[in-house]
């Protein structure tokens, strides 16, 4: 019997996961991270993995298991380890991803403390991947989910061997279908309940107008100038663009164009044509291997470079302790400073860092 504490969200999927660790027979406890106060940062509650609601809905399942249950109030970690960093990334012309920031902070730092804290064994969530131990190599490895198009393994790249060592995947083997299924089965209040957005604490889309409400600033104007320097425009503050972006621009131009840099030193945003996005090199630094301790001859493997991005052949080096060298076979649209690259074996993930 294994003792576990379950992150529990408030959504079907953690659910699940919870119902199948207790079913196996382990000692469990259910928590919810309480990230952020809604008020502060102006969310309602309807649209927030965080809201008032969703803690009701996670201790409503935890009552029907039979499973003690807490809310852990980690808004500080939160607040300095994924709010600040995402608006520090956009004021210096990054694009980031909070979702990798808060499993690596929270959900896999914070929590992970937590069960050492009360002797516990593992950490359970219900994110859609597989965590093996490969005899060969003597290491956990992470490897995608059975169910494609649910896989979260991207998002969890930065996971060290011990964490994978003490974390469950319960919902790895399963399909989406599977784990509504199972939730209906067992009468879950949440079983139809729609799936949480990327970036929970922005709920309107508007990343741009969060930014500015959090950080009580306005920022500048400033030009938009072609690849050759003519100046094409005036933007509307650099906060509100990303590289690869069309949309929004406000411009009237002959030919579509398309942010390829974002400069915060001059306050200039760089549009150019679609084709002039492609690059094929990619650096990368914040690095984490998982399924090697490091790469010591060059590897040819699949990369992507978004969440969304379909992983492409490229030929992978490590030059020092914590750079990694990707090189696409073909050119990639819109690689984004701040993005993560994330490696993969097949299923398996070799490892990733931050684009810079």
């Amino acid at each position: 019997m294994k003792k576990v504490l379950v992150a529990m969200s408030g959504g079907v999927d953690s659910s699940v996961a919870a119902c199948l660790m207790k079913e196996c027979g382990n000692d469990c406890i259910g928590a919810t991270m309480k990230l952020f106060h809604n008020d502060d940062i102006g969310i309602s509650k309807e649209h927030s993995c965080c809201s008032i609601d969703d803690v009701a809905d996670a201790r409503s399942v935890a009552n029907k298991l039979d499973m003690p249950f807490y809310v852990l109030n980690f808004s500080e970690r939160f607040k300095e380890c994924v709010v600040d960093k995402f608006v520090t990334c956009y004021e210096n012309g990054l694009t980031p991803n909070p979702c990798i920031e808060c499993n690596r902070h929270l959900k896999f730092t914070a929590l992970f403390n937590k069960i050492k804290e009360l002797g516990y064994d593992y950490v359970v969530t219900g994110h859609y991947a597989q965590i093996d131990f490969d005899e060969a190599s003597g290491r956990y490895q992470l490897k995608k989910a059975v169910d494609a198009t649910k896989d979260q393994s991207y998002v969890l790249y930065s996971m060290t061997q011990e964490q994978l060592a003490h974390t469950l995947f319960p919902l790895g083997k399963l399909c989406k279908t599977e784990v509504r299924e199972i939730a209906a089965k067992h009468d879950f209040i949440n079983a139809n309940k729609h799936d949480s957005q990327d970036i929970c604490f922005v709920t309107d889309g508007s990343y741009a107008d969060f930014i500015e409400k959090y950080t009580g600033k306005t920022y500048p104007e400033g030009n938009f100038e072609d690849t050759k320097g003519n100046i094409l425009g005036t933007h509307k503050g650099i906060i509100r663009y990303t590289v690869g972006q069309r949309k929004g621009l406000g411009l009237s131009l002959k030919q579509p164009m398309y942010v390829s840099e974002v400069n915060p030193v001059d306050n200039k945003v760089i549009l150019s044509t679609n084709e002039e996005l492609f690059s094929d090199t990619v650096i990368a630094h914040d690095i984490n291997l998982i399924s090697v301790d490091k790469i010591t001859e060059p590897l040819h493997i699949k990369a992507k470079v978004r969440y969304k991005h379909t992983e492409q052949w490229a030929t992978v080096t490590q030059p020092d302790e914590d750079t990694l060298k990707v090189v696409f076979d073909e050119p990639q649209r819109a690689i984004t400073k701040g993005q993560a690259v994330v490696l993969y074996d097949g299923d398996v993930v070799v490892g990733g860092g931050t684009i810079c």
